[in-house]
C-alpha cells in the first residue's frame, strides 16, 4: 500500500524539497502541503493522510496544537504525526510527544533517514531520531517533569490492568527497545512480544509505542536514568 504524506512547514523551499524526496519512492507520496498547523488538520481530515511531517513552530496553529487536535480526534486515529525539529534536544519535543507524535526527527538527518522514519512511523512504530541514543526520551520527559508528585495518578491506576508479563514488556518498550531484542530479553518469540504490546496499548488507551514509552515514565513505572 501506498503511505499517504502530508507536509506541514511555513517555509515552502522546505516543502518542495521534501515533495520531490517522498514522490521519489514508489511505496510513498504526497497528498498535501500546509503552511500551518491548522490547514495540517484540515488537510489530514481531507486527504486521509497517512502520516503527517510536521513542523512545530508555524505561525498561527503551531504543530504542537496541531497535533493536540489530530491525537484527541477519532477519525484520525490512523494518523502518525512525526516532528521534525531544529534542535533534538528540545523541550518541545517533550511536549509534542506529550501531545501524541509518534517521534521526531531533526531537520538536519539524511534524506534516507526522512524516508524510514515515514515507514517506521506508518507502521505504528515509536520513533527516535536515528542519531538519537536508546534513552533519550526519557531525558526529554525528564526535562519536561516527572517528580513523583507530578505522575498522572490516573495514568499510574491503568497500570493495574496490566499483567505482570505486560508490564514487564512495557519497561523494555520504555527503554527503547525493539520487539526482537525484548524477546530475548525475555525469552519470548518476538510475535508474543507484539502481543503483549498491542494488549498494553489496548488497556491504556495508546496510539503508538511512542504514547506507551510516556506512559511509562509519567505514571512512574520507569524512572528516568541520570546520564
Amino acid at each position: 500500500m501506498t503511505i499517504r504524506v502530508l507536509l506541514a512547514d511555513d517555509q515552502a523551499l522546505l516543502r518542495s524539497a521534501f515533495r520531490v524526496l517522498v514522490d521519489s519512492e514508489p511505496d510513498m507520496e504526497v497528498v498535501g502541503e500546509a503552511p500551518d498547523g491548522a490547514e495540517a488538520v484540515r488537510l489530514a481530515k481531507e486527504q486521509r493522510a497517512d502520516v503527517v511531517l510536521m513542523d512545530i513552530r508555524m505561525p498561527g496553529t503551531d504543530g504542537l496544537a496541531a497535533t493536540r487536535l489530530i491525537s484527541a480526534d477519532p477519525s484520525l486515529a490512523h494518523v502518525r504525526v512525526v516532528i521534525l525539529t531544529t534542535f533534538e534536544v528540545d523541550d518541545y519535543v517533550v511536549q509534542s510527544l506529550r501531545a501524541g507524535a509518534s517521534g521526531f526527527l531533526g531537520k538536519g538527518s539524511e534524506p534516507e533517514e526522512l524516508l524510514s522514519a515515514i515507514r517506521v512511523a506508518a507502521g505504528g512504530e515509536a520513533l527516535l531520531s536515528p542519531t538519537a541514543t536508546k534513552g533519550l526520551i526519557a531525558r526529554f520527559l525528564a526535562q519536561g517533569g516527572t517528580a513523583d508528585d507530578e505522575h498522572d495518578p490516573a495514568r499510574a491506576a491503568r497500570l493495574g490492568a496490566l499483567t505482570v508479563r505486560e508490564r514487564e514488556v512495557l519497561v523494555q518498550v520504555a527503554g527503547g527497545h525493539s520487539n526482537d531484542e525484548i524477546a530475548e530479553r525475555l525469552e519470548v518469540s518476538p510475535l508474543t512480544v507484539k502481543t503483549h504490546v498491542n494488549r498494553a496499548m489496548a488497556k491504556l488507551g495508546a496510539r503508538d509505542r511512542a504514547q506507551l514509552v510516556v506512559i511509562a515514565y509519567e505514571s512512574g513505572l520507569v524512572r528516568p536514568r541520570a546520564e
